[in-house]
This record gives C-alpha cells, sequence and structure tokens, in this order.
C-alpha cells in the first residue's frame, strides 16, 4: 500500500471499467488508487500461466476454472446452481450467492484483478438505437437518459481501447449507424467454415413466424481479440495490436485455440490487465487484497466522506472455525469510483446503508436458449473462437411489444455447452468397445458435424430481480453474501418459443438433424403453452443502479454520478437501463470513458 492518505481518485475494482477510468485519469495527471478485492498477482506472463495450468488440471472447465477460488473474495460458479428436484429449483447451500429463485441466477463474474474480462468470449456489439428507448417504441422496459448517438465517440473510444476486429459495412443492419469513413481498428476475424456453410446453405430462405418473414443472413461477430490491423484505421495511421501483458510478442494474431472461455491461453482476446498496466506504468496504484465494506457517507449533505476496506493477509483455504488475518483501513479521496460489479456495487451499497430505492433492482442477464443438431456434412466443429457469427434478424422489430428480441449465435464448438462435447462422445465410444482408428473415426464421424445455437433474449428492467442482503448472510470476512431474487416473465418466455421455432425452421432448411432434446430435471428447464424450454446464464450481468433522469427513476445521472452523492461515480453495467441483445461489455466500456471524461472535469474545476 503506498504511503500516501488521500487521492485524486479511489476506485473500487480493477475490471475493465476500473481499468478505462484509471487510465484515462492517469493521463490527464490525476493520482489514482485502485482497491482490488482478488489477489496478489504481478503483471508477469508466468503469472498468467498459472491460471492456465490451474485450467489444464481443473476436469470441470466452467468460467471460472482458471481461478481459483478465494474465501476473502468469493465469487459465484455456474456449478451452484443444482437440478430441479420434485419441480422444485436446487441451490449448492455453500455458494456464494443466497438464491431465492423463483428462478435460478445461472451467470457469474470473476473476483480477481482484470474481472471477468478474463474469461470473457471476447463479443463486441454495439447496442442499437432503438434498445436506448424501448419504453417509448414499444411500451416495455425502460428508456435511457442518452441516446446512441450520444454514445456513438465513446464506442469508437471503447474499440480502440479494446482492440475491436469488425468490417463495418457488415454491421450496417436494423439502424446502426457509424461516423462517415470510420473503420474498426482491425478487420473482421475470419468467419468459421460452418459460418460460410449456413449461408450457403440459407441463401434465399426465410424463417417464418406469426405472419411476418426475417433472413437468416449470416453476419460476422465484432470481437475484442487480434487479427489484422485495419491500414486504413485513424485516417490511414493504422493499428497496432496489444499482445499478452509481461509477453507482448505473443497474441498479436488469434491463433484459434478454442478456449477464449474460459481463457485464452496467449492473450490475443482482449483483457483489462492489458489497460491496467498502462495505468500503473502512468502511475496508478492497486492495492490488491483489498475488500472494500463500507462508505462513508454524511447523510446530510450526501457528501461521501471515505471508503473503509478490509485488507487481508493471504488466500488459504479457511478450516472450521478459523477466521481470515485482515486490517480495516479507510481511504479518503475527492472523488470516489464503485467499479466492483453490477453485484458487488449494490451489495457494497445497500451495506453503507445508501437510501436510493432502486439500488439493486433490475437485475438483467441474457437467459440464453440453447438448440443443437448435426449439420448435413462435417463443418470443421473445435476450431477457432467460440463463435465468429451470429443471425441478428431478430434483434428488433415491432414484435418487442409482444415478445423479447433475440439474437442467433453460432457456436464453433459442437455441444460443448449443451451436451458437454467431445468428452461425451469420447465415453459413448468407449462403452461401444471402440478404440484406436475406429474410435476416431467414431468422433470425427459425430463430432465434426455438430454445432449449436445460442439464443440470447432480451430482458427488460424490474424491480423485483434484484439484489439485496441480509445480516444473516455473510462470507469470511464478515462481509454480506448477495441473495439474489430473479424470474423470467411471459414475455421472455415468448421469445423463446420464437427461438425454439427459428431453431427447428433452420434445421429443416438446412436438411441438418435437430438433435435438442431438454432434460426436464436440469436447472433452467421450463414448459410454457405446452413447448419444454432449457436456458442457461450468460454471464451479463446488468441493472441493479440503473442510470434515469433522478433519484425517483435510477440511481446515477447520465454523467453516471449517484444523484444524492455528488462526489461518487458507478461505472459498469449496472448503469444499464437496458441490454437489449448485445453482449454488454462494448457499451459497458464506452460508459466508462464517459464516467471518466466528467470525473476529469470535475478535478479540474476542484483545483482552480
Amino acid at each position: 500500500m503506498s504511503k500516501k492518505t488521500e487521492y485524486d481518485v479511489v476506485i473500487v475494482g480493477a475490471g475493465i471499467s476500473g481499468a478505462i477510468v484509471a487510465n484515462q485519469l492517469a493521463d490527464k495527471g490525476h493520482n489514482v488508487l485502485i482497491l482490488e478485492a482478488g489477489a496478489k498477482k504481478d503483471f508477469s506472463f508466468e503469472t498468467y500461466r498459472e491460471y492456465l495450468h490451474t485450467y489444464y488440471k481443473n476436469t470441470v472447465k466452467i468460467p471460472n476454472s482458471p481461478y481459483p477460488q478465494n474465501p476473502n473474495a468469493p465469487q459465484p460458479l455456474v456449478t451452484d446452481v443444482g437440478n430441479i428436484e420434485d419441480g422444485i429449483q436446487q441451490f449448492n447451500k455453500d455458494s456464494y450467492f443466497k438464491q431465492l429463485g423463483p428462478a435460478p441466477f445461472q451467470s457469474t463474474y470473476t473476483r480477481a484483478k482484470g474481472g471477468t474480462t478474463l474469461h470473457w468470449l471476447g463479443t463486441c456489439l454495439r447496442m442499437l438505437p432503438s434498445d436506448f428507448k424501448e419504453q417509448d417504441l414499444f411500451g416495455i422496459g425502460k428508456n435511457w437518459p442518452i441516446s446512441y448517438y450520444d454514445l456513438m465517440k465513446y464506442y469508437r473510444m471503447a474499440e480502440f481501447e479494446i482492440g475491436v476486429s469488425a468490417d463495418v459495412e457488415e454491421q450496417d443492419y436494423l439502424g446502426l449507424a457509424f461516423e462517415e469513413g470510420y473503420v474498426y481498428p482491425m478487420t473482421k476475424i475470419p468467419q468459421s467454415h460452418l459460418d460460410k456453410q449456413l449461408t450457403k446453405w440459407t441463401k434465399d430462405a426465410e424463417f417464418n413466424y406469426e405472419g411476418e418473414s426475417y433472413s437468416y443472413d449470416v453476419v460476422s461477430t465484432p470481437q475484442g481479440r487480434n487479427s489484422n490491423p485495419n491500414p486504413k484505421y485513424d485516417g490511414g495511421k493504422g493499428y497496432q495490436p496489444v499482445g499478452a501483458v509481461g509477453n507482448p510478442d505473443l497474441g498479436q494474431r488469434c491463433e484459434g485455440n478454442s478456449a477464449c472461455v474460459p481463457i485464452c491461453p496467449v492473450q490475443a482476446k482482449y483483457n483489462a490487465l492489458k489497460t491496467l498496466e498502462k495505468a500503473v506504468k502512468k502511475g496508478v496504484v492497486i492495492s490488491e487484497q483489498c475488500v472494500a465494506s463500507n462508505i462513508l457517507h454524511d447523510d446530510k449533505t450526501g457528501e461521501i466522506k471515505g471508503i473503509v476496506y478490509k485488507q487481508y493477509d493471504d488466500i488459504k483455504a479457511l478450516t472450521c472455525g478459523e477466521s481470515p488475518s485482515y486490517k480495516e483501513k479507510t481511504i479518503t479521496a475527492k472523488r470516489y469510483v464503485l467499479a466492483a460489479h453490477a453485484v458487488e456495487n449494490a451489495k457494497l451499497m445497500l451495506a453503507s446503508g445508501f437510501k436510493n430505492k432502486n439500488i439493486g433492482q433490475n437485475l438483467m442477464d441474457h437467459p440464453v436458449l440453447l438448440t443443437w443438431g448435426l449439420a448435413p456434412e462435417k463443418i470443421g466443429s473445435f476450431r477457432g473462437p467460440g463463435s465468429t457469427s451470429g443471425i441478428p434478424s431478430l434483434r428488433d422489430g415491432a414484435f418487442r411489444k409482444d415478445r423479447s428480441a433475440f439474437r442467433v449465435e453460432i457456436g464453433n464448438w459442437g455441444w460443448n455447452w449443451p451436451a458437454g462435447s467431445p468428452t461425451t462422445e469420447l465415453t459413448d465410444g468407449l462403452s461401444k468397445n471402440l478404440f484406436g482408428k475406429k474410435l476416431r473415426d467414431y468422433l470425427l464421424d459425430k463430432v465434426q458435424k455438430e454445432f449449436r445455437f445460442g439464443f440470447l433474449i432480451e430482458q427488460q428492467a424490474l424491480s423485483n430481480n434484484c439484489v439485496t442482503i441480509d445480516d444473516r448472510y455473510r462470507d469470511a470476512l464478515g462481509n454480506h453474501r448477495p441473495i439474489i431474487n430473479y424470474n423470467i416473465t411471459d414475455h421472455e418466455k415468448e421469445g423463446m418459443l420464437a427461438a425454439k421455432s427459428f431453431s427447428e425452421q433452420f434445421f429443416e432448411t438446412i436438411k441438418g438433424e435437430n438433435k435438442t432434446q431438454y432434460d426436464p430435471s436440469k436447472g433452467g428447464y421450463i414448459e410454457y403453452k405446452g413447448e419444454s424450454l432449457w436456458w442457461q446464464g450468460a454471464g451479463h450481468l446488468a441493472g441493479t443502479h440503473i442510470m434515469g433522469t433522478d433519484k425517483e427513476n435510477s440511481v446515477v445521472d447520465k454523467d453516471q454520478r449517484c444523484h444524492e452523492h455528488s462526489n461518487l461515480f458507478l461505472v459498469g453495467c449496472g448503469n444499464m437501463p437496458s441490454m437489449g441483445t448485445s453482449n454488454p461489455t462494448l457499451t459497458m466500456a464506452a460508459l466508462s470513458f464517459w464516467a471518466a471524461e466528467t470525473i476529469d472535469k470535475d478535478l479540474i474545476a476542484l483545483k482552480k
């Protein structure tokens, strides 16, 4: 810990939002401290390889499998959601989340330096202009206090920082707009053989539903991973890819390792360590193993007086009855930023006694309906990134007043997510007494025809989907564990019905075999209007401290300043009143640039 006792800015959380704000403010000459709950880690590539080795050794390859559980900064796991027994959804009693249901919240995040970008897929879609005014257009959800066009310049900044690979010409759909002459920093990641075959097989075909027709156009997905630098970027100055932290010559191009989730072995995929490393070189201080536990504030003036945190000694597993060793400290600054994640930000504010009624409410995710089947010929499964293309035609439309929109993600890794491929096929082959060449031929014939769809269902921001706290539920350090109340509405279920119909018609169109079959005992299984549906979490946590016009309808304003606390800012997906159908990281990054700009203006004014 630095000997400084006061900073210009103290940021809680060293994920992508905190990293961007810290780096931008350091550029302007401000003194910045980041409090990070995760374990102490340096920026060497060998340290990153420790994560990689942990991943290799773990038999269960879930999103947080490379990142060891830390009793002082626990994190949710997808395995915390159990099966359905006697019609009741089961939850692991030892999980970090205390889930009250009635539906399972099945998404996770990573409490370590670099945050959840350590395990994200890398999808970098912009939101659609209509996503910012859903209430006005469709009578559902909530409006933003800003428009897509207000955010455009910050989208550009985020795409530069992440190093997004895409072609603008392919993203010109459903009202998406770009400044004339704009290009992405890098050209698109090549589409997979599967993407190309699906394009060929669906030429001139359409999806028909409730009297309307929609295209099957397969469109390349913008991604936060290194491809070929675009020489036209920045008026012809080009773009220089950022390689691995601690080994910058590595990861200059995506190598197709097929492990994007949960870890890119060479860091060709962006993670927030890249931004943090730049920030530290500019003087930003990161104090790790420091868990914020209380925000000191004056109830009369609303002024934030400091942040109390617990700095723990080690991350060893605790034995029964053992308490962790830590010191409680307080840090002060001119401005404070909560960048700890949508759930953690809300939990900290509630634990600190904040009174805004909207804190913790409007929790969102993208419930993902999974379908899977076999292509009519081998399509090269398990090569390259998890997804290189999608089908965006149902991301928007007048139908949104009656059912949720969805984006179709085309999966390159066979039935890995829904059915545990290729391990399940290997087990099946061995059970048939197949060995050697016969086993290899069996696996190749089956696995190389597999693909799956993930339908990312739009979810509305609703007050009864929320994060709360209860003094009965605390972690090893004595901090509150999040209590999750979560459900999905008929509006989302109607979207799932449309998605299931889309999948069925698609497999008929390509003359493939639809192998989708849902197990009623699996977590996320539901029946609706006589149809079986099964959905999973996307890891896209949002809401919980949304932006709006005043304290009655939101927690922060358009600049992401707390309505009741003028020297406190919140950043991250928690600020988003809606997500539409786009993965939220790019929008979160754009908003972080906006917040940094406002904080800089504040600090300049204070120094005059």
